[in-house]
């Protein structure tokens, strides 16, 4: 598909998307709808959708293991192995999967082909894509635990310490620090500048932009929209915070008061979070949950020494060459075939020809 196609209907619907709370809480006040059905209806369909994939991942069967390994197996006494790059043993695969998971070790070592001075072959080394998914990754995750003061009384303690860290930067009217105005939450323009980065580079890099499909550039658009609306209301237009802790507050005792006037873009900003965790169990987002039941990554390369039995497979009934030789010996030996065992006659026959 044309990525100009991909690009204009990913952006359309998250535009309809942006208009269906304008419209349902704003003009036609279905705020019960668009604060507590919609956001409950999203989180069911979030936890069935990973319990579904879970259970699907862990059925799915492993006849033989396939690590995907960049280093020396352990072979032979005089070959030096890699531990953690093709790791033997368990100590080394949770190495392994502890570098993946908090430093993307495997995306920190690709790297892309280029032609260069003609048809020169050249590697280089995709840093700007590793840094770029460090910093929307982590800042995705600073957002979220930024937001549990929302959803918690009284705030935890790492909570406020996450924040103050967040917030270093202040800005102001000099000489006066931050007057009138709010600290500057670093994690949300940094997770806006990242999705960018992300975003242009699928756009602009051909043999990227080639393979994009609408699944690709829609969960970024939604995640930029959700990043705007969230610094619109945090520096620009104000909404009512008491009232938005009071309904979050009761969502999650289940009992959740009939929202007050708190301002269109509130809702905007829920029904796009709701759409996000809706949609998430069904995108290539779910990778989140996917690492850790990866077999690519989650086992150890001990073929040579160890029989690999999938654990997953279901009892099957088998006739082995022994059984199969028992139950038709007389037949193979009448017809001229050979057998391992002969029968107890056809031994002694056998010797006295001799």
């Amino acid at each position: 598909m044309n990525f100009i196609v991909s690009i204009i209907l990913s952006s359309s619907l998250v535009g309809v998307l942006v208009v269906i709370p304008l419209v349902g809480a704003w003009v036609l006040d279905l705020r019960v709808i668009f604060g507590i059905v919609i956001p409950y209806v999203a989180l069911a369909v979030f936890f069935l959708g990973m319990i579904g994939r879970i259970l699907y991942w862990a059925r799915s069967p492993v006849p033989f293991r396939i690590p995907t390994t960049g280093g020396q197996q352990m072979s032979m006494p005089w070959v030096k192995a890699n531990p953690i790059d093709n790791p033997s043993g368990t100590g080394g695969v949770l190495l392994r999967m502890i570098l993946e998971i908090l430093l993307f070790r495997s995306l920190f070592r690709n790297t892309k082909l280029e032609f260069r001075q003609g048809p020169k072959i050249a590697y280089e080394w995709e840093k700007w894509l590793w840094l770029a998914a460090l910093a929307f990754h982590y800042s995705f995750l600073t957002v979220l635990v930024r937001h549990l003061k929302f959803f918690t009384e009284p705030i935890p303690g790492f909570v406020h310490l996450l924040e103050y860290l967040d917030s270093l930067m202040q800005v102001g009217i000099l000489p006066f620090n931050g007057f009138m105005t709010p600290s500057v939450m670093l994690s949300g323009f940094v997770l806006l500048g990242a999705v960018t980065f992300l975003m242009l580079r699928r756009i602009f890099i051909t043999q990227v932009s080639y393979i994009s499909l609408p699944a690709d550039y829609f969960p970024l658009m939604l995640i930029t929209a959700i990043g705007l609306t969230g610094v619109l209301m945090r520096y620009l237009l104000k909404v009512d915070i008491v009232s938005v802790k009071e309904l979050t507050l009761g969502l999650v005792t289940f009992q959740p008061p009939v929202p007050k006037d708190i301002g269109v873009l509130f809702y905007i900003h829920l029904f796009l979070v709701s759409v996000l965790l809706a949609y998430f169990p069904f995108s290539k987002l779910v990778h989140l949950g996917g690492i850790f039941l990866s077999p690519t990554r989650n086992l150890s390369n001990n073929s040579r020494f160890v029989r690999h039995i999938n654990p997953w497979n279901y009892p099957v009934k088998t006739h082995t060459y022994e059984e199969y030789e028992e139950e038709f010996r007389d037949k193979m030996v009448e017809a001229g075939l050979p057998v391992e065992k002969m029968p107890e006659g056809a031994e002694g026959q056998a010797g006295s020809k001799a």
